[in-house]
C-alpha cells in the first residue's frame, strides 16, 4: 500500500512523524481524508478527531485544536495549537473545563467572553470525544 510522509506536530511537542497510510483531519467544512500522492492543498483545522494510520499499524486517534494542514509532493504538515492521545486525556479534568465553560455561557457577558466560552466548552467536548466518552451535552 502506498504511503505518504507526514508531521503532526502541536505548539509544545511533535506528535507523530513518520510514513502513513492514510489521514483524517477535521477542517471546517467537515473532515478530509489524505491518502498517498494527494494532490496539494493548504485548509483551517478546527477542534476535532484525528485519525491516522501508520503502515502495518492499527488506527491512531488524537484530539486536536486550531490549526492547518498542508498537503504537498506525498507530505503532509499538520500544525495546532494541541494534540493529545486518548490515553493522555485526563477525563474528570476534561469535564470540569467542560462544565465551567457551560457556566460562563449561562453568564451575562462580553461577546468576546462568551467566544471564548464556547471555544473552550468545544475543546473539552472534543477531548471527552475521543478519550471515548459520549458527555451529556
Amino acid at each position: 500500500m502506498d504511503t505518504f510522509q507526514v508531521h503532526i506536530l502541536a505548539a509544545d511537542r511533535t506528535l507523530y512523524e513518520g510514513p502513513c497510510v492514510s489521514l483524517t483531519i477535521p477542517v471546517s467544512d467537515g473532515e478530509r481524508g489524505i491518502l498517498a500522492h494527494h494532490a496539494s492543498m493548504m485548509a483551517a483545522v478546527v477542534p476535532g478527531m484525528l485519525r491516522f494510520q501508520p503502515p502495518e499499524e492499527e488506527v491512531q486517534l488524537a484530539a486536536v485544536s486550531p490549526g492547518m494542514v498542508k498537503v504537498e509532493h506525498n507530505e503532509v504538515l499538520v500544525l495546532v495549537d494541541s494534540a493529545e492521545r486518548p490515553e493522555e486525556i485526563d477525563e474528570a479534568r476534561a469535564r470540569r473545563e467542560a462544565d465551567q465553560a457551560r457556566e460562563a455561557l449561562l453568564q451575562k457577558k462580553s461577546r468576546q467572553e462568551y467566544q471564548l466560552a464556547q471555544g473552550s466548552l468545544a475543546r473539552a467536548l472534543n477531548r471527552l470525544r475521543v478519550k471515548g466518552r459520549s458527555p451529556n451535552i
